[in-house]
């Protein structure tokens, strides 16, 4: 995990990034997009990258990093109860209230499938309850250098956590700093005990990628509610080189995993030229968690 103090020198330097130009067109789908090249530190494409979105399930990830950061027993058993049941339609969840699993359990669900239940109990039994929990997310969100994130609730649900694809970015970059995150939210599928112990229980990732051999993830994390469509965001190793990609308003049922698709055969044919580019560039880095307006 990174030091409070780095991040708030991350959060108060900014600096100019130049995108660079790369002839073969790329031609993202989403509404807002944002693809950072960590290794050589530039903004390779964006698109409405500072527009203020709703972000639904994204939003897991920065509650997966306020959880970790409590430092509170991973093996510690939380009972899912009734206060832990979203009233919005259409957000059903497998578990069931007076079930009982380990916290690591429900984080493990929370990042991989998005589960609702398992988010809020987590939240729920975080020193000082929901509101410290929202406090600290928001907290949290500052510290990293996301200046125009706002986080209401813990889940997602709530169409009042917004942010911009280039906060995002920085979000995924903070939460790959966590081995915890990089495990769980990658896992493909994960099996747990049904209350009484009536079976099992199998969750699959909610991002197909994660099965596909010609991708190699790092952190994932998906989202959607109406107010914000379907979102991605993704750190991953295409071709050697390390990139967050940030993917927000995907309109279609499979327009995320399609650009997701396009931005990797992008990076790919762009390679060679990229790297050319950045031997030859004079123009200033961007820092990991700075990512200043182009």
């Amino acid at each position: 995990m990174i030091n409070s103090r780095v991040f708030l020198l991350f959060a108060l330097c900014f600096f100019i990034n130049t995108v660079f130009a790369l002839p073969n067109k790329l031609d993202v789908k989403s509404q807002a997009a944002l693809i950072y090249d960590t290794q050589s530190k530039r903004i390779l494409y964006d698109k409405n990258a500072d527009r203020v979105m709703p972000i639904a399930s994204i939003t897991k990830l920065m509650a997966a990093m306020v959880t970790l950061d409590a430092r509170l027993p991973l093996h510690g058993k939380i009972t899912i109860e009734s206060t832990d049941v979203h009233n919005t339609k259409r957000t059903a969840s497998r578990l069931s209230i007076g079930s009982t699993y380990a916290r690591h359990e429900l984080l493990r669900l929370s990042l991989m499938s998005s589960e609702n239940r398992a988010t809020a109990a987590l939240a729920r039994t975080y020193p000082g309850g929901m509101k410290a929990f929202i406090n600290a997310m928001n907290l949290k969100a500052k510290k990293i250098g996301m200046l125009n994130s706002r986080f209401a609730d813990p889940t997602g649900l709530n169409q009042g956590n917004v942010s911009t694809a280039r906060d995002l970015a920085k979000l995924v970059i903070a939460s790959n700093q966590y081995a915890v995150i990089r495990d769980f939210s990658t896992t493909a599928q994960h099996r747990v005990a049904r209350k009484n112990n009536r079976g099992q229980l199998q969750f699959v990732n909610s991002n197909s990628l994660v099965r596909n051999q010609g991708w190699h993830i790092d952190v994932s994390k998906t989202g959607y509610i109406n107010a914000a469509g379907r979102c991605l965001v993704m750190k991953a190793d295409i071709s050697g080189d390390s990139m967050v990609i940030v993917l927000l308003n995907s309109l279609g049922k499979n327009t995320r995993i399609g650009d997701a698709n396009r931005v990797k055969k992008w990076v790919e044919a762009n390679q060679p030229i990229r790297n050319k580019q950045y031997k030859a560039s004079s123009h200033p880095k961007t820092p990991a968690y700075q990512l200043a307006k182009s």
